[in-house]
């Protein structure tokens, strides 16, 4: 009998400290986020309210990333005015946060070339697999924007579904 006593209450004690833990998902209260701008070339993601620049953080792209995205496995990064469309907090990249490339324009040049505009771009986290990846070297997703784990927390808390994304060469 106290020896199952003494048993429910460590299952109780780690269920408590477990608990108590920080989790993926915070909250912002700053300036809304009006805009996201991502330089590729200098490797850096701007957040913007209005014109001020709130935050920036250094990224890391796709395997191939000169170049805007052309067709699906190309390993680019697209180019150009996206939206942020959809959400996941079950990525296996920690959190991440959709791209709605391809536009129409993308589809249809892609298509022109006899090939899939290819889908699910997103700015993410690194997750297990981003970790040991991004050791080996900077430019390692199939085409989306990477960060760490604790900036993927901050943008998936900054950034609202409908926010423009301009990605620059």
């Amino acid at each position: 009998m106290m020896r199952t006593f003494r048993w429910l209450i460590a299952v109780f004690l780690v269920a408590l400290a477990a608990s108590c833990a920080p989790g993926k998902f915070k909250t912002y209260n700053g300036p809304p986020v009006t805009q996201i701008v991502v330089n590729k070339s200098a490797r850096q993601m701007l957040f913007l309210s209005g014109n001020t620049i709130i935050k920036a953080y250094n990224v890391g792209l796709g395997n191939e990333p000169v170049g805007h995205k052309q067709f699906e496995g190309d390993g680019r990064t697209p180019e150009g005015l996206y939206y942020i469309d959809r959400r996941n907090p079950d990525s296996r990249y920690h959190l991440s946060i959709g791209i709605s490339y391809p536009n129409p324009t993308d589809a249809a040049y892609a298509a022109s070339l006899g090939q899939r505009a290819g889908s699910d771009i997103f700015i993410h986290g690194q997750g297990p697999e981003g970790k040991a990846l991004s050791r080996i070297k900077r430019d390692w997703t199939a085409g989306c924007i990477a960060v760490t784990d604790a900036e993927a927390e901050d943008i998936y808390a900054m950034v609202q579904d409908g926010t423009p994304i301009q990605i620059n060469p």
